[in-house]
């Protein structure tokens, strides 16, 4: 008799729909995924709200790791303009500034820099982003980490730093980029220095 009623009444959500059964968080990364505008908007229009940096449960993606892996600089921006947490990493400890680099995604890397992405940040490898650009030999991107105050001597787990990794093959053009940068005074310097 109890069942029947629970049945009937629809307790513990067995005849809710579907959509219903879903997270606030769970819908604006569904929402994002589809480019809905307006269903993110809507989410987004409590200012109190955090649900921009909503994580999926499974792979701890944020809805930048989803724009910036789509090559979508519109949302990106939109996003970032919104509070995203460019620095917040997956389940890989892959922040949306590594994906961006790993695509070749130029537009991402200025876009994530400029709103506060840690160009230092390390993978659950200890790469940094400019550890994968100098893999990929991405001068440019390079350049704009460099610029942005990626460090070429930080080592990932390995021991290597991009450093390392560019002069295994003097014609990376990422070397040219980590010894102009040292040129220009951001130097990486062996020894005591002598004034």
């Amino acid at each position: 008799m109890v069942a029947a009623l629970v049945l009937a009444l629809g307790i513990g959500g067995l005849s809710a729909p579907a959509a219903a059964q879903f997270s606030a968080g769970y819908k604006f990364l569904e929402a994002v995924k589809k480019s809905d505008g307006s269903a993110v908007v809507e989410a987004l229009s409590d200012p109190s709200s955090t649900i921009v940096n909503t994580r999926n449960i499974t792979t701890g993606e944020t809805a930048l790791h989803i724009t910036v892996a789509r090559r979508d600089a519109t949302w990106t921006q939109f996003l970032l303009q919104r509070g995203a947490n460019p620095n917040i990493a997956d389940k890989k400890g892959v922040t949306p500034l590594e994906t961006a680099v790993t695509l070749g995604f130029a537009d991402g890397v200025k876009s994530l820099l400029q709103n506060g992405a840690n160009p230092n940040a390390t993978n659950s490898t200890g790469e940094t982003p400019l550890i994968v650009a100098t893999h990929m030999q991405a001068e440019e991107i390079a350049k704009l980490l460099i610029e942005n105050g990626a460090d070429p001597d930080r080592a990932d787990s390995s021991g290597r730093s991009a450093r390392d990794y560019a002069m295994q093959d003097e014609r990376n053009p990422v070397l040219a980029v980590i010894q102009s940068n040292d040129e220009e005074g951001g130097a990486h310097n062996y020894g005591p220095m002598i004034n």
